[in-house]
């Protein structure tokens, strides 16, 4: 039985900047969350750190989480969502391309499960 669908997402070549401002990285969450029909459980949490000010960033899901952690140092980022209902596709290269300048992006789906188990 399969029970979610996980996404890992590697951004790369991606403006340094972009990755430090976490009102563009809040942005990117807003139009996942609005564009496949989430439901967020509390707050965001965001965390930028010292030096090269990289971003972490989470937020419960009814669904489960989304999260992504930012490398300015290697102009990349990384998202994971994670749902545990069925949902489209959101069309990651397109949107980190145009929200982060992002030069090529990875993305990995996962069914997690045994689609062989019938329970």
């Amino acid at each position: 039985m399969i029970v979610g669908t996980e996404w890992l997402i590697e951004a790369e070549g991606c403006e340094a900047e972009k990755l430090r401002d976490t009102k563009i990285l809040h942005e990117i969450f807003a139009r996942i969350i609005a564009d496949l029909g989430l439901k967020t459980i509390g707050k965001e949490i965001w965390h930028q750190f010292s030096g090269e000010k990289g971003v972490t960033g989470l937020v419960a899901l009814t669904e489960s989480h989304l999260a992504c952690h930012t490398y300015p140092e290697y102009k990349t980022a990384t998202f994971n969502l994670y749902c545990c209902k069925n949902r489209p596709e959101w069309n990651w290269e397109e949107n980190l391309c145009e929200m982060l300048g992002a030069a090529n992006v990875n993305v990995q789906k996962i069914e997690r499960g045994n689609p062989k188990s019938k329970i």
